[in-house]
């Protein structure tokens, strides 16, 4: 399950270890690291950047570039919502703006109590669904305000 070990230096080495003699090792490396820690701790960028002869500032580039690092631990509950053209033709927009507010939270924001992180994602592929989002990767679709709150307040599947 995603991010249940807690950040550990040596278990980080362990991880780049094994995906360093990859072509390409930097994504598969990041993509390893969150799904064990649930983020990327900025003491791994040193890390592989030594293992692959990278600088330290390619690899935070390539942690930076890609919105799907974090690079701090997300919030018990994770929702994604579509922010392409689809959905706000059908008030995605209006839907966000609520949410963000209802949580006080800003794009890529936790709240608080760590309870929610809010995620933008460009098409989920729910197109004739929208407002779409996935809350805890399970796709929810024609959300208004209360659906999504009343999805948030479902138990984990």
């Amino acid at each position: 399950m995603l991010g249940q070990e807690p950040w550990s230096a040596s278990r980080a080495a362990g991880i780049i270890a094994d995906h360093a003699h990859r072509e390409g090792a930097t994504l598969p490396i990041l993509h390893a690291l969150q799904e064990t820690f649930g983020y990327v701790d900025g003491e791994a960028v040193p890390l592989i950047a030594d293992a692959l002869n990278l600088s330290r500032a390619e690899v935070h580039g390539c942690i930076t570039f890609y919105h799907d690092f974090r690079r701090e631990p997300a919030g018990r509950r994770t929702v994604k919502l579509c922010r392409a053209e689809a959905c706000q033709a059908v008030g995605a927009d209006a839907l966000h703006a609520g949410i963000l507010a209802r949580l006080d939270v800003a794009w890529h924001g936790t709240t608080r109590d760590g309870a929610v992180t809010v995620e933008p994602v460009f098409c989920l592929g729910l197109c004739a669904c929208g407002p779409a989002a996935l809350v805890d990767g399970v796709p929810v679709g024609r959300l208004d305000l209360a659906a999504l709150e009343d999805a948030l307040a479902e138990p984990r599947p």
